[in-house]
């Protein structure tokens, strides 16, 4: 008698956990764009206010309008196409346009869907992709026969590398990008089938086609995605390419540091020997 109630005990035990994870298994794939996206929104009316010069520009697409933010100069150098992360909205993200304004260079920013003034909502990785395609057409052209850097941080290094596989660009910037979203996926919930995953997001797969200079940046503290990423990605990338670990810094305090801004400067076409950087570079 002990032991049948030990065994019903047992089973009961095994069919809440079974429950139980297919519940959290079904959360983690309909809740996808939730923990994935997490933007602030503003009201349509919302009006911006930088210290710096700049024009709002809208980028209509498939059901949608992004909201886009370009910060411009009398005769820029070129501009940064810059990729923000998956949470806040451009004016959070905006803040270090003081920095590129002091290396004479335009930038232009956009949020996704669901971001800031943007309207509609991500729904797919192919919708993503075809959204910061419509909005480098949207811009590029402005600078045609200048530089263009393609920038991306965190979830936007995904989304700068895809992009960068398809149009030209002077250089390509991933700041803190990971190798792939399954790969961020199998250290956090190492139990969760990947084929649950609808935005994959695989970096490591496609960067070896980008034919510009790729310059990765990644804090060697990084605890939300490591500095192995990096580390990895460099292997696949051409000849050209080149990794900056920025001492010290984590993920979201990376732009913080000197040596980061002094990387960025470094970096960006026309700018050898520039050194009056600034020290209030923030994103």
């Amino acid at each position: 008698m002990q032991r049948k109630a030990s065994l019903r005990i047992l089973a009961v035990s095994l069919s809440v956990l079974i429950t139980a994870y297919v519940f959290f298994a079904a959360a983690v794939y309909f809740e996808q764009d939730e923990i994935i996206f997490q933007g602030s929104t503003l009201p349509a009316d919302h009006q911006f206010n930088f210290d710096v010069p700049f024009e709002e520009r809208t980028v209509s697409v498939d059901g949608a309008e992004l909201s886009g933010i370009r910060f411009t100069q009398e005769d820029p150098l070129g501009l940064i196409f810059f990729l923000h992360g998956n949470g806040g909205n451009i004016e959070s993200w905006s803040s270090g346009a003081d920095f590129y304004q002091r290396v004479n260079y335009d930038m232009f920013m956009f949020d996704y869907r669901g971001y800031g003034k943007s309207t509609g909502s991500v729904s797919s990785q192919a919708q993503l992709h075809d959204d910061v395609q419509k909005a480098w057409d949207s811009v590029a052209p402005l600078y045609d026969g200048k530089p263009i850097v393609i920038y991306g941080r965190s979830l936007g290094a995904a989304l700068a590398a895809e992009l960068a596989t398809h149009v030209e660009a002077e250089k390509v910037i991933l700041v803190s990008p990971f190798t792939s979203m399954e790969a961020i996926v199998k250290t956090q919930y190492p139990l969760l089938p990947l084929s649950l995953v609808r935005y994959p997001l695989k970096t490591s797969e496609i960067i070896g086609n980008i034919q510009s200079p790729v310059i990765l940046v990644h804090g060697d503290r990084d605890r939300l995605i490591p500095l192995a990423h990096s580390e990895s990605l460099l292997k696949l990338t051409n000849a050209q390419s080149k990794l900056l670990v920025i001492a010290g810094a984590g993920h979201n305090d990376i732009h913080q540091y000197r040596s980061y801004r002094e990387g960025l400067t470094a970096e960006l076409p026309g700018l050898k020997g520039y050194t009056q950087v600034g020290t209030s570079f923030q994103e």
